[in-house]
């Protein structure tokens, strides 16, 4: 299937002199994926700006939109007889959700998460939410304040967290998408010359004056379908996962781009590896990548990796020019989901330091299965006696 039946030519757009602020309101009104940035009356493409930009931005309203719209590294540019299985590897390697795509070197229109998953929505009921779900999970205390939340989705790069109680328990559910529209709506209640304090007594507000609640979760056992269908209808980026027994325990999260993950598994002879922030590679290749990655796990023979996800995020500081970079290296195998993350200045480093970590812990789930099958032959014996 290739996308020309699921790309639209509905989709919101701004001049690339517009202001942020104008752009800023028009995902308080309208919520798209994200906002093409054009010129010439549209008709030079020159970027898109997501939600996430925005937030993780300390760019003034007056700026204009063209700063925040790379057109090289914001969105994939696609074609429309593209694949649609390609396509989703390429949202989820660039991390995000919507992709300019262009016919005859022209902008033709948009494809988006949400096309992609209506089109293969009735095939996902073969996938259940634990073969895919994200397991390692980062959380937010209730007491935590605004500024907290902001700081710690923009250190792991994602879209939403978990709210505990001081018991451990779910109580709440903070996104991206809360916290602009929070932020938007009270600084259009004041003026220029408050808008300074107004923002540092919103980045002291606790999380319960942000966060929805009660939180739509769903469980392990669940078909990926329904868990679809769920997000889809309520318009949710992703779910909460709980367990029956434990229905306020935090299991994991299930988003969108993990579905268009599995989407793109490949049955190749080599591992099948996805790499989001691509573009922050420099000495290291996909080869490299994949190859180190191989090495560490084959010195577990019994663990069969079905996929593996690495991820780079830049971070602001710089040492001699040299960004920081976290990397994050996440395997699901036969022996459930393993990680491994490191930080250090350029890809490479932080590659590295990520699958020393994975290393470690690959070796540690090694040696948890060696003293269950130790333990499991000592009662053998037992029994025998």
């Amino acid at each position: 299937m290739d996308i020309s039946d699921i790309a639209t030519q509905d989709y919101t757009e701004v001049d690339a002199e517009e202001r942020l602020g104008k752009v800023r309101a028009l995902f308080e009104d309208e919520n798209p994926k994200g906002v093409i940035v054009t010129r010439a009356g549209g008709a030079e493409y020159e970027g898109v700006i997501t939600q996430k930009q925005l937030l993780s931005s300390h760019i003034e309203d007056d700026t204009r939109a063209i700063t925040l719209a790379n057109p090289s590294g914001n969105a994939p540019k696609l074609t429309r007889t593209e694949n649609v299985r390609d396509v989703a590897r390429k949202l989820v390697e660039g991390g995000t959700k919507i992709a300019p795509v262009f016919e005859a070197d022209r902008l033709w229109g948009i494809v988006t998460e949400d096309h992609i998953l209506e089109a293969v929505l009735d095939n996902l009921d073969a996938l259940t939410v634990e073969q895919i779900y994200t397991a390692d999970v980062v959380t937010v205390d209730e007491d935590a304040t605004v500024g907290t939340v902001i700081n710690r989705l923009r250190e792991h790069g994602i879209s939403r967290l978990p709210v505990l109680d001081e018991d451990g328990d779910l109580t709440g559910v903070v996104t991206t998408y809360d916290l602009v529209h929070f932020v938007t709506r009270d600084i259009e209640k004041t003026t220029r010359g408050d808008r300074r304090g107004e923002v540092e007594r919103m980045l002291d507000l606790p999380v319960a004056d942000v966060m929805s609640e009660p939180v739509t979760t769903i469980r392990p056992d669940d078909s990926v379908e329904s868990a679809v269908r769920t997000m889809l209808e309520n318009d949710y980026a992703g779910l909460i996962v709980t367990t029956e027994n434990e229905p306020d325990t935090v299991a994991g999260v299930l988003t969108k781009t993990d579905v268009l993950r599995a989407l793109s598994y490949t049955e190749e002879e080599h591992m099948d590896v996805q790499i989001t922030g691509i573009d922050l590679l420099d000495a290291l290749a996909r080869e490299d990548v994949r190859e180190g990655i191989e090495q560490v796990t084959e010195k577990y023979s019994k663990l069969h990796v079905r996929h593996a996800h690495v991820r780079f995020h830049e971070h602001k500081e710089r040492l001699r020019g040299t960004p920081l970079i976290q990397c994050q290296i996440r395997l699901r195998t036969n022996k459930g989901q393993i990680a491994g993350t490191g930080e250090g200045y350029g890809a490479d480093n932080a590659y590295y330091m990520a699958l020393d970590t994975l290393e470690r812990n690959v070796l540690e789930v090694k040696g948890v299965q060696a003293d269950e099958e130790y333990q499991g032959q000592l009662l053998r014996k037992l029994g025998e006696l």
